[in-house]
């Protein structure tokens, strides 16, 4: 599935009611099965973009396009959040099946999708545990397989690792990255972490300051699947020092924009 971002724009209220121009005239192409991040100082809209793909926030100029065909009872998008946003009062299996029970899915059909990708995110065994129960990775898989389970022909991801240890991170990260392999899934995919971006992803879209548009983008020519000896090749500490500079400087400018 290929996601056409057209001149999207976004302006809402605070909560003074004064408008805030979150995006200005936003264009990119995310082509099938390719992995992109996308990355900025903080502030500059990267959620906002991602909302506005998932459908969940209205662009205010401007319009996103899904071009490809998928099956009936498969979503065009889901999304992986900050947090794991997990039901607490179900089990994981019932949450993994709750986005299948949203699509109408039979349930023999649900089960089976659900233990599927709970066996590919390696939580087999888990079925029957509930998000108490689960340390902050294993709710984050929980999460990610919740969202691959739905089939959807595009993945958002937004921050999805921040929250955890930098331990865990780098074990999910290579996990996301088999899962790649596997699905062939197209991404975007949200980060405030360069070396993450660039470890991950075919290009990095670099947003400035608010209001946000595209900066950049920045190719990375790391060839797959990933492996950890490439954090030390030159292709890619160049592109972390290639998209630092880029960041800092918007950054910079945002702080000597600050009100005193």
């Amino acid at each position: 599935m290929r996601v056409v971002i057209d001149r999207v724009s976004k302006t809402y209220a605070d909560r003074r009611g004064q408008a805030i121009e979150a995006l200005r005239d936003v264009s990119l192409t995310v082509e099938s099965e390719e992995f992109v991040a996308l990355v900025g100082p903080s502030g500059c809209g990267k959620s906002t973009l991602l909302n506005v793909v998932a459908g969940l926030t209205r662009p205010s100029a401007g319009a996103v396009e899904l071009e490809g065909d998928f099956a009936p009872g498969r979503s065009a998008t889901a999304m992986v959040f900050q947090e794991s946003a997990l039901f607490p009062w179900r089990t994981v299996q019932a949450n993994v099946e709750f986005g299948l029970e949203e699509l109408g899915v039979a349930p023999a059909e649900r089960v089976r999708r659900a233990r599927e990708h709970l066996a590919l995110t390696g939580l087999a065994g888990f079925e029957t545990r509930y998000p108490h129960q689960l340390s902050g990775g294993m709710r984050q898989r929980v999460g990610i397989a919740r969202a691959l389970a739905v089939d959807p022909a595009v993945l958002l991801m937004d921050e999805p690792f921040s929250a955890l240890d930098a331990q865990t991170r780098r074990l999910l990260q290579e996990e996301l990255l088999t899962i790649r392999e596997r699905t062939r899934k197209t991404i975007v995919y949200v980060t405030h972490t360069i070396q993450e971006a660039v470890w991950l992803a075919d290009r990095v879209v670099v947003l400035s300051r608010r209001p946000g548009r595209v900066l950049a983008t920045v190719p990375i020519p790391l060839g797959r699947p990933r492996t950890e000896a490439q954090l030390v090749e030159p292709g890619f500490v160049g592109a972390v020092e290639r998209l630092w500079s880029l960041i800092k400087a918007e950054a910079l400018g945002a702080l000597r924009e600050a009100p005193a």
